[in-house]
């Protein structure tokens, strides 16, 4: 009797848990097709368990990898040899890995010694700068070359992967999974603010939603984006700028040094992923430097000012939803001072359409597994955006 084919997800920050959990949820749904199996690294332990415990996803295996001063090289060896027992107990039909983290590229890594074909969700993003964003522009390039199966989020993912000589039939277009996520938990009932935002409920004003916390931004580039949030809050009065710091050490060496005790500034804990969805609908702007933050912000006509010499995600900056300002100073307070003071250019970028998503990725990647292994003879259509 034939038990479905057997999947096995693995994932280990955030970012990728968010991303993965509709298409374990997708997967979960079809108990008669799959046979599904989760896998968590740990490579950021109490953010993936928000991130767990949001879409009440349970693992069937957790490596915990995470120790204190982690190097890429240390997750990198302790995925991979905690994977190579889970693969060899699971023997999996398919393995699943999510975006440019350690943990995807480490996971594929093992199965490709297991001779296990490997899938790869959000395939194909490119920067053409293999130290921009580091490392996960050449994670992504790996992950490429030992991938069987690509879901490609956009046409653009779909283009780089086809130059990479990968065939199309290997190729599948579904949208961005971040969409569906932030769909699913949107309209849920706000939490009630944690004590460092319970301000939020009463401010009447302008608030600008920051996140800074790429490698390759630590130091001067850094330096940049904090003195310009500062700078804006203090040249609009009716502004507050909500940061929320990234856990790494350095990073919140650099914003205490020069956001805190700022009129107007507010340094706050990563919120819980619901708590921040809530937020980022709250704020009037984002200044970021995250990928995920720049396909989530046009899902809820939020304009977006990426602080990043390069993006991998053009398609926003393409849009008309976000705009690519690089880490000058002066050039990130320029921008925003537009936004906030030009009432005509803020509602062209604050436009609600999305070039990621529409919800529906998850079941476009589940659609095209079963395709890709032979069990469904209709190729799903391709994800068009609206």
């Amino acid at each position: 009797m034939d038990q479905g084919l057997s999947v096995l997800c693995v994932f280990g920050t955030r970012p990728e848990a968010v991303k993965m959990a509709p298409v374990c949820r997708e997967l979960g749904a079809r108990p008669d097709r799959f046979r599904l199996r989760v896998a968590v690294t740990g490579q950021h332990r109490e953010m993936l368990d928000q991130v767990l415990a949001c879409f009440q996803l349970e693992p069937d295996c957790d490596l915990d990898i995470m120790t204190r001063g982690q190097s890429l090289s240390d997750v990198t060896v302790r995925v991979l040899v905690g994977l190579e027992k889970v693969i060899g107990e699971q023997r999996p039909d398919l393995f699943l890995v999510q975006g440019d983290t350690a943990s995807m590229f480490a996971g594929a890594l093992a199965a490709y010694y297991a001779q296990v074909p490997v899938g790869h969700v959000e395939a194909g993003l490119r920067t053409d700068n293999i130290y921009d964003p580091f490392p996960e522009e050449m994670m992504r390039r790996l992950a490429t070359q030992i991938a069987s199966v690509h879901f490609a989020p956009t046409a653009q993912a779909r283009r780089n992967l086809t130059e990479c000589g990968v065939a199309p039939e290997a190729i599948y277009l579904t949208g961005n999974t971040v969409v569906d996520a932030l769909q699913q938990v949107a309209d849920r009932a706000p939490p009630p603010w944690p004590p460092d935002l319970t301000w939020v409920d009463d401010f009447d004003g302008k608030l600008i939603l920051a996140t800074a916390h790429r490698r390759e931004n630590i130091g001067t580039r850094m330096e940049g984006i904090f003195g310009a949030l500062r700078e804006i809050a203090q040249r609009h009065e009716d502004v507050r700028v909500v940061y929320a710091a990234h856990r790494n050490p350095r990073v919140r060496e650099i914003a205490r040094a020069i956001l805190g005790g700022a009129p107007r500034v507010r340094i706050i804990e990563p919120p819980e992923y619901l708590t921040f969805v809530h937020l980022l609908k709250r704020a009037t702007l984002v200044i970021t430097d995250s990928g995920g933050i720049q396909e989530e912000a046009p899902a809820l006509g939020v304009p977006a000012l990426v602080v990043r010499e390069t993006t991998e995600r053009p398609e926003g900056v393409a849009a008309g939803v976000a705009r690519l300002v690089g880490t000058d100073r002066e050039a990130i307070t320029a921008a925003a001072d537009e936004l906030l003071g030009d009432p005509g250019a803020y509602r062209e970028m604050a436009r609600a359409v999305n070039p990621y998503g529409d919800g529906h990725a998850a079941v476009r990647i589940a659609d095209a597994i079963e395709h890709f292994m032979g069990r469904r003879d209709q190729r799903p259509a391709d994800f068009t955006p609206a």
